[in-house]
């Protein structure tokens, strides 16, 4: 018998987030490693267990996530909004806890190019007098 799966995307910058819910006890895997060993900041590991949080579905669910793209902080970001749109479609009631945390929200934010004249996006070369 085929196992139930949800599967929801998240962005962050310049990272992407393929996230899989699947009913289990709260394992939560990414890229073939354990949260603790991807992640070795707390916060981050907190981040990406927000919207479970939120819907007080912790350990319903194994999360598998493959992530690539950007640095560690964007990634666990990446996750967060995956699991959201994941839990969202395994139970669209949590709508209304998960949009009022702000957790399906796509964080528009991204990094400015850099302009030409100019040293980066906004730094400018230094001025002389002389």
């Amino acid at each position: 018998m085929a196992q139930v799966q949800y599967y929801g995307t998240g962005r962050r910058k310049s990272s992407i987030a393929r996230v899989r819910l699947v009913p289990g006890e709260g394992k939560v895997v990414i890229n073939g490693r354990s949260a603790d060993e991807f992640f070795n900041l707390e916060t981050l590991r907190t981040i990406l267990k927000q919207p479970l949080v939120a819907t007080e579905t912790e350990g319903r669910y194994d999360v598998l996530v493959t992530v690539e793209g950007g640095g560690f902080t964007g990634q666990a970001g990446a996750i967060r909004h995956g699991v959201a749109r994941a839990l969202l479609e395994a139970d669209p009631e949590y709508r209304a806890v998960l949009k009022k945390a702000g957790f399906l929200t796509r964080d528009p934010r991204m990094k400015e190019r850099k302009k030409y004249g100019l040293k980066g996006a906004r730094r400018a070369p230094q001025f002389s007098k002389r």
